[in-house]
């Protein structure tokens, strides 16, 4: 299995290296504690890192990953994405990342906005960025058919 594997989500982001042990800051897609449990393992394109120890820390998690002793060997980590295979959560309320790529964004008049390229995070909400240029906080999304279509209601004026 590898970054690349299509059935894996994309969960979260290596943002710094933190401290002179080899620990990084992750910032994760959900905050699900049980994605950086000791043994947790991430797909990645530098290959697999499996959590050796995490705490939480800011807006996400300080992980010692097994194999990486000291700050240099994290500060090569940085950005890069971390991929795991879906948890059985059963909730119906969580919005995967990977569910939104590609996915035609309507507004609830009916009018076609554009196709979701990337979502980028954003202190307040994350942003849905279209191929049309337009960006919508993922607060104003009432509906996801994943990878399909997007259902947004938005403040009138956010599209002029």
């Amino acid at each position: 299995m590898d970054a690349g594997d299509r059935s894996l989500l994309e969960v979260g982001r290596i943002v710094k290296a933190h401290g002179i042990r080899g620990e990084v800051a992750v910032r994760l897609t959900a905050d699900i504690p049980e994605r950086v449990t000791p043994g947790s393992v991430f797909q990645t394109t530098r290959g697999p890192l499996t959590v050796e120890r995490s705490k939480p820390f800011q807006q996400g998690y300080i992980i010692a990953f097994t194999g990486i002793a000291d700050r240099n060997e994290a500060e090569l980590l940085r950005g890069l994405r971390l991929k795991a295979e879906p948890l059985d959560l059963d909730d119906d309320d969580v919005i995967w990342i990977d569910d939104l790529f590609n996915a035609l964004v309507v507004s609830t008049d009916g009018v076609e906005r554009g196709r979701v390229v990337e979502v980028e995070e954003n202190p307040a909400s994350d942003l849905l960025v279209l191929d049309s240029g337009i960006l919508i906080p993922l607060t104003f999304v009432v509906e996801v058919k994943p990878n399909e279509r997007i259902v947004v209601e938005v403040p009138e004026g956010l599209f002029e």
